[in-house]
């Protein structure tokens, strides 16, 4: 089983502040097309095919992996991104906290096992490696604060 967490804050010194709304509406929109968050390249395909009122379905290929998501949305607090088909199964959650003193936080937080691989086995190992490295999830969330202000800049948030 993987489990892995990073949190980092929203409104670090000398970045454009965001609200809670901003970063909820940015959470949002890289829930339905994650190919405007990730590096060119990495997510080829990004479709909503199925919506409820509740959640919604995607499929995607990210990495080269073909996969089916349903995606919980908790407004303006939590998405959570349930693994229905690809490499991963388990659930991978983007949320909006706050600390003691009111500051915004975004934190990661995810329960994963690999399909066909060996509980706690190498593939496992490795992947909780790269989860938990500088260029795993805490990048990942700095990435998508960056992109949310880029999309606020240019008026498309």
């Amino acid at each position: 089983m993987i489990y892995s967490t990073a949190t980092v804050p929203v409104n670090p010194e000398g970045e454009t502040r965001l609200s809670r709304e901003q970063v909820w509406k940015g959470l949002e929109l890289k829930a339905r097309d994650a190919r405007l968050f990730l590096p060119p390249g990495l997510c080829t395909r990004c479709d909503v095919v199925a919506e409820s009122a509740t959640h919604f379905v995607r499929e995607a290929t990210i990495a080269g992996a073909d996969l089916r998501e349903i995606i919980a949305l908790e407004p303006q607090s939590k998405v959570t991104f349930f693994q229905a088909t690809g490499p991963r199964e388990g659930a991978i959650i983007n949320e909006i906290v706050e600390n003691d003193a009111g500051e915004l936080l975004l934190r990661f937080y995810c329960y994963l096992g690999l399909r066909g691989k060996q509980p706690d086995g190498p593939e496992e190992q490795a992947e909780q490696a790269q989860f938990d490295s500088d260029r795993g999830y805490r990048a990942a969330l700095l990435s998508t604060l960056k992109r949310t202000r880029e999309l606020l800049a240019d008026g498309t948030l």
